[in-house]
């Protein structure tokens, strides 16, 4: 039975704990000590208790993220209420910022707040060797990739958690990978702004460790770098490895400094195979005031071109992303935005609506811009001086119908037909409250459903032909390679051919880029 077992509940069950493979591969001597048991939110808190309990653990770590923090809440609680001997620590970015005003944070043992590699295996030789430590809030050193030259005391650098990938983790999982920790800019909404500085994994080591994961038959990685071309010479490094490396079906996603793409870049990723490459690209907002306001740096124009460039020269997905709710920016400012976006032809955009993240900055606004967060995870902004909150509702309801309809990739024919006098924002505005009033829900709307609003909005509320309508319609319906003829379109398709199953539906990237988000 193994002393410490460490755990948390991911999202989903295809999102592989990364952080517990980090604390795992850096127990040392402690590892053989140590088990692994990963959960995701629809577990039952009884079933996973079950589960931890079993093993008879001395010592149980739990990661707390924005997604899991009411489960682990409840997990922490009732596994002290079982089983009060076991001690409990918790650690992860939810519960190292504003420690002391969580619930879950007094009634664990221990709480380690910031990256915990290290920390965690030291508090648990600690424990085990009954020298249990009186404070209770452990701030961990910040951990580094490698040993200062100069400082023979030095704690040895952070071991990489690679190996620790199983068979089934690269069959079935998003196989998660970090070249560097860190970010230099300082956008007062992102945790990343607190976590300086930038640290990168030695270059040789990296590789031979993705070669590992190469050799054991990964295809997929998701580089979780917040500023992966922030140093040229490693982004290039990186890309050529993957490059020598190819085989058909590698996918490779990277989060991209938006107005960063030089040249020797760009030679590169020319290179790829389309649907290769994903870049998440935090674009955010496209007003000026707003950025200053909130402390980012982002030059527009060079933004422009490198999306523009994006898409005409090379076959990367771009999924980029707008947050709605920054103080300083109303939904005017919003909407020209997204038009603005959309006009730079991303394939993917995901609009979010603004987090009051633990520790961020951002609160110096509150007063001035009149933000309301909500007081639970995910902490979301309900309304400011700027947009109410039944307008806030609505762009809501927007964000979840752009996902359903334009970043599906079911409606890809469709979608540029979606405009009010030239402005998708106000066109999608338009169609996410007649398709809320007409189906009453943002979920659980079949594919049929939601195609039958599509042309009814298309034909009732933008004025199209409906024989145009469903001519574009029938060509997304058999683009995605589906053989059923829906009802409302066979007054206009009639006993038109259905091709055979194979034919292409959406593009590999788009499906890839949707298991990996």
């Amino acid at each position: 039975m193994p002393d410490i077992i460490l755990t948390t509940l991911n999202a989903r069950y295809t999102h592989a704990a990364f952080g517990l493979r980090y604390l795992m591969a850096n127990l040392v001597a402690l590892a053989g000590r140590a088990a692994m048991l990963e959960f995701d939110i629809s577990h039952r808190t009884t079933d996973i208790l079950e589960r931890i309990l079993g093993e008879n653990p001395r010592i149980v770590g739990i990661g707390v993220y924005i997604w899991n923090a009411r489960e682990s809440l409840q997990l922490v609680g009732e596994l002290k209420r079982l089983r009060p001997d076991v001690v409990v620590i918790v650690g992860g970015p939810e519960v190292s910022y504003e420690t002391q005003l969580q619930e879950i944070t007094t009634v664990a043992d221990f709480v380690v707040t910031g990256e915990a590699d290290q920390a965690f295996a030291s508090l648990c030789g600690q424990i085990l060797a009954g020298r249990r430590p009186l404070q209770r809030i452990i701030a961990a050193d910040l951990p580094q990739f490698e040993t200062p030259s100069r400082d023979d005391d030095a704690t040895p650098p952070v071991s990489l958690p690679y190996s620790l990938y199983t068979k089934e983790d690269l069959a079935h999982r998003v196989i998660y990978v970090e070249a560097s920790r860190g970010c230099p800019f300082k956008c007062e909404f992102c945790l990343s702004s607190l976590d300086v500085p930038v640290r990168n994994v030695p270059l040789d080591d990296f590789l031979a460790a993705m070669q590992d994961l190469l050799d054991r038959g990964a295809q997929s990685f998701k580089f979780v770098d917040r500023t992966f071309n922030l140093n040229l010479n490693i982004s290039k490094a990186i890309l050529s490895f993957f490059l020598e490396q190819w085989k058909p079906g590698m996918f490779l996603h990277f989060e991209m400094i938006p107005d960063r793409l030089p040249t020797p870049l760009r030679e590169l990723i020319r290179q790829f195979e389309p649907g290769a490459l994903q870049f998440e690209i935090g674009i955010q907002t496209f007003n000026e005031s707003v950025s200053s306001l909130i402390s980012r740096r982002q030059d527009n124009i060079r933004v422009e071109e490198n999306l523009r460039w994006l898409r005409a020269e090379t076959g990367v997905h771009v999924h980029a992303d707008l947050i709605a709710g920054l103080p300083g920016e109303d939904i005017t400012s919003f909407g020209a935005g997204f038009d603005r976006l959309v006009g730079l032809g991303p394939q993917e955009i995901q609009v979010g609506i603004l987090k009051r993240l633990r520790g961020t900055p951002i609160i110096r606004h509150d007063v001035e811009w009149g933000m309301i967060y909500s007081p639970h995870a995910p902490y979301e902004v309900l309304q400011t001086k700027l947009i109410d909150f039944k307008t806030m509702q609505r762009v809501r309801r927007f964000s979840r119908f752009w996902d359903l309809v334009a970043n599906s990739g079911n409606f890809t024919v469709t979608i540029p037909l979606m405009k009010v006098d030239g402005s998708p924002f106000a066109a999608f505005w338009a169609f996410s409250e007649f398709a809320y009033e007409a189906a009453g829900r943002t979920h659980a709307i079949a594919l049929s459903r939601l195609a039958e609003l599509v042309f009814y909005f298309l034909t009732e509320r933008i004025g199209l032909a409906p024989q145009m309508a469903a001519d574009v319609l029938w060509r997304d319906h058999l683009r995605c390679g589906r053989s059923d003829r829906p009802a409302f379109l066979k007054p206009f398709v009639g006993d038109a051919p259905i091709p055979r199953r194979g034919a292409r539906g959406p593009a590999v990237a788009q499906r890839q880029a949707r298991h990996l988000s």
